[in-house]
């Protein structure tokens, strides 16, 4: 096991499951203090024990991203607990399938706000702290749903905007010494990726089928390119969107 991250403080939105969950606790075994973020307390709390219980260090912060006085106290307190922010992985995000014709106002609405509006918010953020403390690494989560997909026209939007969004940040903000890249994962065994009515062996046929490489990718292969993205290994990668996707769109 390697300690790229010894001495460095990491904020996980979207911290209380799956690709958020794993992240967060492949950044603690690799040396850094994990500051996770969402809605809910509980699954917080629960990641925080399970990087606990392998002796890392950790803190939950119950926050909405898409609502900037949240992202502030967030970003705030992760410093004021940890001494500092040097990596951020801006990964929360909700969605609400259905076509573009029949999704209502209120589900646009809140993948608008927290897939597009939620990462604005904290590279915003994140980046205030990070230029006035010397630089630092983001890496937003975007998804290969950014493709023409029936039925995730709407979160496909959001997420074709954070690449779009990341790519013009990520120019903006180099010369300051904050690098972004994104990641855009493609079927991954996470709860998101279950549909209605769907077991766990549905899901791997039906991925199965489409997916190149023969099936789901798991959690911890995007957690593995979030790292190196933020790694000093990709110190002279800027700007990139990485696809994590078993060759899904190759």
């Amino acid at each position: 096991m390697t300690a790229r991250f010894t001495g460095r403080v990491a904020l996980v939105t979207g911290g209380g499951s799956g690709i958020g969950r794993a992240t967060a606790l492949a950044f603690a075994r690799e040396g850094a203090a994990v500051v996770v973020a969402g809605r809910g307390a509980e699954p917080l709390e629960r990641t925080v024990r399970l990087i606990e219980d392998e002796g890392g260090t950790a803190s939950a912060v119950t926050a909405d991203v898409s609502r900037s006085a949240d992202v502030a106290r967030l970003v705030a307190t992760a410093v004021e607990r940890h001494g500092g922010l040097h990596i951020a992985f801006n990964n929360a995000a909700v969605l609400d399938a259905g076509p573009v014709t029949e999704i209502g106002e209120d589900a646009w609405a809140a993948m608008v706000g927290t897939n597009l509006t939620g990462v604005w918010l904290s590279v915003k953020h994140e980046v205030a702290h990070m230029r006035a403390s010397g630089g630092g690494v983001i890496v937003n989560t975007a998804s290969i749903g950014v493709t023409a997909v029936p039925g995730l026209g709407a979160y496909g939007a959001t997420k074709a905007a954070v690449v779009a969004l990341s790519k013009a940040a990520a120019r903006e903000v180099i010369a300051d010494g904050v690098r972004i890249n994104v990641v855009s994962p493609g079927p991954i065994a996470t709860a998101m990726s279950m549909r209605p009515g769907e077991d766990e062996d549905g899901r791997a046929a039906r991925v199965g089928e489409r997916v190149p490489a023969g099936r789901i990718g798991t959690a911890d292969e995007v957690a593995a390119a979030v790292l190196w993205l933020a790694s000093p290994e990709a110190e002279f990668v800027v700007g990139h969107e990485l696809t994590v996707d078993g060759g899904a769109t190759a």
